[in-house]
């Protein structure tokens, strides 16, 4: 198999990994079917609100990991490759392992929204925009207690941070981060419809009334 088919492999194992559904899996052992309470969404948010808090954290590690692994590890299993074609291939990788995530086979193409899973390949492509996405995160929580604040918000702050910080890396990484930012923001638009209606709920450890997925 010659490079470009290695690579397509990859790719597609990448894919397939984002399309484990950790959350419908998790909540199904503990027999409850995650698409029929709560938002319907088989996300970290969702499984926290109608499972329980650890079964939520497990999710949000789970489908974290499945960003991470395809990024940092699938280029070097895919051989010896240029720097600049080794960038483009992790980028690939984690595209395809959050597209997983978002529409996955196993599940007729209904999946979660992608923020775990979109920060476990920043954590393994962009390690820096990590530490600002999640300050963005918990400030807008803390501030506002809704999730899909807290998610679109930090959609915005990282490909920004990018273009700041890696812009003489070149366009590559910064394009990426800014249309995965878009399309976090786009799987969201239920999110923000209910905001915008004020139905939208908040956030609260306190009980199982958090808000619809992430």
């Amino acid at each position: 198999m010659n490079n470009a088919g290695i690579m397509v492999f990859w790719i597609l194992a990448a894919y397939l990994l984002g399309s484990v559904p950790v959350g419908f899996l998790l909540a199904r052992a503990k027999g409850i079917d995650i698409r029929t309470v709560g938002s319907g969404n088989i996300g970290a948010t969702n499984v926290f609100r109608s499972v329980g808090k650890p079964w939520g954290i497990a999710t949000f590690m789970a489908d974290a990991l499945k960003g991470f692994v395809p990024v940092f590890f699938f280029p070097g299993l895919a051989g010896e490759l240029p720097p600049e074609t080794g960038v483009l291939f992790a980028l690939l990788c984690g595209v395809a392992a959050i597209a997983g995530h978002n529409w996955p086979v196993w599940l007729r193409f209904r999946g979660g929204k992608g923020v775990a899973t979109s920060a476990g390949v920043l954590l393994g492509v962009a390690p820096a925009a990590v530490g600002v996405g999640l300050l963005t995160w918990i400030v807008l929580m803390i501030t506002t207690r809704y999730v899909s604040i807290s998610s679109i918000g930090t959609a915005l702050a990282v490909p920004a941070f990018g273009w700041w910080m890696y812009r003489d890396e070149g366009w590559l990484l910064p394009v990426v981060l800014t249309l995965l930012g878009l399309l976090l923001i786009v799987r969201h638009r239920s999110n923000i419809v209910r905001l915008l209606n004020g139905s939208e709920n908040q956030f609260d450890l306190r009980n199982k009334k958090e808000e619809t997925g992430t």
